[in-house]
């Protein structure tokens, strides 16, 4: 495949509503290995001139959400030059990362689990309420400081500890009820605990009173918060695939159906066939963040060209 074939285009034919004037930039999750593909996609669209950390409304979620936090505080390029310049790894060392989508165990016993519940469940909201019950009882059996260590692990990977004045929307699923939560910087939540909110995939995360689990949950992207956008560019490290039954509605694709029902143009960068490798059972493999991060800035700088045109 050419890398043209990895932007996918959904685009309206006719003019875009006047009342839509707004840019929206959606970062999905996938784990460790696609928060470094999102930033370096985002450094190599940067160093091509195009500078998508300035849209309007920046949605996060998952690893997507500690990217979104990244590239509100911290410049692209420096971002990916950490990432780049990072002491080198064993593989075996455990993936105890802010992007690994939470403090969990093995990946694949957490596949397995997750598994299991969504087989079981009978729609979304039925699948979000025994994701979160599993959540916080996997959180009883431990000692009970685990948010508090995951959120020092986060914290120390955000550059600033302050909401951006830009609209910043970071996605979490209230782990009693099922409800889906979207913090921003008027939600009185720290950043830090949003996002350590949005990455916790195992075990429930706390704020206050409140327990929460991974945004991802809800869907992958999230891209239909993005509702009133103009322009959306959707970066998907996980190419828009879905682990939950097409009839429930979450897929990516179902979600840029309602964006263009609603008048948005929409673009969709997914990993080329080079980075393919980076992800699934690999996502939470440290030793590999560089090599993603090298691939995704490729892609941006690849895409430049197409990409300016449609963001402007």
């Amino acid at each position: 495949m050419t890398d043209s074939s990895h932007v996918l285009s959904h685009t309206r034919p006719h003019q875009t509503p006047e009342h839509l004037t707004r840019t929206a930039l959606v970062l999905g999750g996938g784990g460790s290995t696609g928060n470094a593909w999102l930033l370096g996609v985002i450094a190599g669209l940067a160093e091509s001139g195009l500078d998508v950390t300035q849209a309007d409304r920046i949605i996060g979620t998952s690893a997507g959400a500690t990217a979104a936090a990244q590239i509100t505080g911290a410049s692209p390029s420096q971002l990916l030059a950490d990432i780049l310049s990072a002491a080198p790894m064993h593989k075996t060392r455990p993936a105890a990362s802010p992007d690994a989508r939470g403090p969990s165990g093995p990946v694949t016993d957490q596949l397995d689990r997750t598994n299991r519940i969504i087989a079981a469940a009978t729609d979304a909201a039925d699948m979000r309420r025994r994701m979160g019950a599993a959540a916080i009882e996997l959180g009883a059996v431990w000692d009970g400081s685990g948010s508090a260590r995951w959120r020092a692990m986060v914290a120390a990977r955000l550059p600033s500890a302050l909401w951006p004045d830009t609209s910043l929307l970071i996605t979490a699923v209230d782990a009693l009820t099922g409800d889906p939560v979207v913090f921003d910087r008027h939600s009185g939540v720290d950043l830090a605990d949003a996002v350590a909110a949005s990455t916790s995939s195992a075990s429930a995360y706390r704020i206050g009173e409140r327990l929460f689990i991974d945004g991802g949950y809800r869907r992958n992207e999230n891209a239909d918060l993005a509702a009133g956008c103009q322009r959306v560019l959707v970066l998907s490290p996980f190419g828009g695939r879905t682990r939950y039954p097409l009839e429930w509605g979450t897929q990516l694709a179902a979600q840029i159906d309602g964006l263009r029902a609603g008048g948005s143009r929409v673009e969709t960068v997914v990993p080329d066939d080079a980075a393919e490798a980076f992800f699934g059972a690999n996502a939470m493999d440290l030793t590999l963040r560089p090599p993603a991060a090298k691939a995704g800035q490729q892609q941006g700088v690849a895409l430049a060209e197409r990409l300016t045109a449609f963001w402007h």
